[in-house]
């Protein structure tokens, strides 16, 4: 039986592993090799690995995980799980099944695009969600926002430390007049109607093309798509969730067990605001020491 089984193997889910690894604790990973950073040509903000692609980030640490013979890492898809505390069961995509004394869930999250032709292609490279992962590479430049939520404002006034040209688009959503007021005197544009193409070259967009026939050229849209968990492992297994202004994560206690006893999160599955690389690493590497500890005779 394994001490734990780690589903996710990103971030989040090696850094649980290498903690558990180093205490000697049977540890397999089950990963389907699909990090939701896939997308992103440099990963930024992480101590040591700064500006690094982030897959080749997670194959180093692969390599650097094969020198402690208690973790197994696994390609395949976790498909169920069954039992309870020191007793779970995991069958996987072919037909296997594992046990595991505590589990790790950290499958992370898919974000959803929107059915906006161009957005896809430019995700990741000049469509992005987060100014601290990004920001600096662009500083200076003509940022634009997509207006999501009411968060949207916080993140209009955040931008402001790294450029002083933005443009917001409001997409269709109602901006209300004290704030419409608030980024006019910060002089913030807001232009109205819905997104309907971002026109690219090779993902790198030139213009936000709206439903009123505007084109607006900008070097860089930020927006926060919709996401959904990776899996639905979560909601078999009956762990409560929250929500956030883009989906659901999981709810976990100081200790990053969820509502389940033995089964604990990390990672953007479990992560309510501003999820990033560093954040998922130090949260595996917490769920690992706290499964580990929970183990303790």
């Amino acid at each position: 039986m394994n001490d734990v089984i780690i589903i996710g193997g990103s971030f989040a889910g090696l850094a649980a592993a290498l903690q558990l690894g180093r205490a000697r604790r049977k540890v397999t990973v089950l990963d389907t090799g699909l990090p939701r950073n896939r997308f992103a040509g440099h990963s930024h903000g992480l101590l040591g690995h700064d500006h690094k692609p982030p897959l080749d980030i997670l194959a180093e640490a692969r390599r650097q995980l094969a020198r402690y013979p208690a973790i197994t890492l696994v390609n395949a898809r976790a498909e169920s799980i069954s039992g309870a505390i020191d007793n779970f069961s995991v069958v996987t995509g072919d037909g296997e099944s594992l046990a595991a004394r505590r589990l790790i869930l950290s499958y992370g999250v898919a974000d959803q695009m929107p059915d906006v032709p161009g957005f896809a292609e430019c995700w990741g490279t000049s469509i992005v969600p987060c100014p601290y992962c990004d920001g600096f590479e662009v500083a200076g430049q003509h940022w634009g926002l997509v207006w999501s939520s009411p968060q949207s404002h916080q993140s209009a006034r955040l931008f402001r430390d790294w450029t002083d040209k933005l443009t917001v688009f409001a997409d269709g959503h109602e901006i209300p007049p004290e704030i419409q007021a608030d980024l006019a005197g910060r002089n913030i544009p807001v232009i109205e109607g819905r997104i309907v193409e971002i026109a690219h070259q090779k993902g790198q967009l030139s213009t936000v093309n709206l439903a009123t026939g505007r084109n607006v050229a900008v070097d860089v849209l930020f927006a926060h798509p919709r996401n959904k968990p990776s899996a639905s492992l979560h909601e078999a297994l009956g762990l409560a969730t929250q929500d956030t202004p883009t989906g659901i994560v999981l709810k976990v206690d100081e200790r990053r067990q969820t509502s389940v006893p033995g089964i604990y999160a990390a990672g953007d599955l479990a992560t309510p605001f501003l999820p990033s690389v560093t954040q998922a690493s130090s949260q595996g590497a917490m769920a690992g020491i706290f499964a580990q500890q929970s183990m303790l005779a």
